[in-house]
């Protein structure tokens, strides 16, 4: 990846929608994971592991971007 990315607006993407983040951090395949893991268990859950798995998928966005934002 060329241009670097902002790990805040890669958290913010997938704290709303789990996996976008990734998308703009260029990992799909990742961002395409968090998109179908998280309704899965949001649903499977009642709930509470959907909201981890948001937390997850926003600081994982949030971690890669910091690690590859000047490589």
């Amino acid at each position: 990846m060329s241009d670097p990315r902002n790990p805040g607006t890669a958290a913010v993407l997938s704290a709303v929608i789990p996996g976008v983040g990734q998308i703009y951090n260029g990992t799909f395949l990742r961002g395409i994971f968090w998109l179908i893991v998280t309704p899965g268990l949001w649903i499977g859950s009642g709930g509470t592991l959907g909201w981890i798995c948001h937390v997850i998928a926003a600081v994982t966005a949030y971690h890669y971007a910091s690690e590859h934002r000047f490589r």
